[in-house]
């Protein structure tokens, strides 16, 4: 399988997981989060937004960001998942052109 094939395998596994396309969904929307930013959210504003437990937040968090689909920032204590667009829209392209 050569490098940009198990690139785009990786993608898609990422959002194979109907829980990993909630949390991007999330990370999409504007936001009143704990830490009150306009793009971005913290562990806690996921886990409240898809009810899930930390430890199930920070597993699919990690495939996500793994896949290059999101990227985080550290904010003082805290750390800012966003989603990574370009990433996301080459994800579309990709797709269209594996499917037309």
């Amino acid at each position: 399988m050569t490098k940009p094939e198990a690139a785009f395998d990786l993608v898609l596994h990422a959002v194979a997981d109907p829980i990993r396309r909630r949390i991007l969904q999330s990370l999409k929307e504007k936001n009143a989060g704990l830490l009150e930013t306009e793009t971005g959210l913290c562990a806690l504003d996921i886990e409240e937004r898809v009810r899930l437990a930390q430890s199930t937040v920070s597993h699919h968090m990690a495939v996500l960001r793994k896949a290059g689909l999101v990227v985080v920032k550290k904010r003082g204590l805290y750390r800012l998942y966003h989603r990574d667009e370009k990433a996301i829209a080459q994800l579309l392209r990709d797709l269209n052109h594996r499917l037309s």
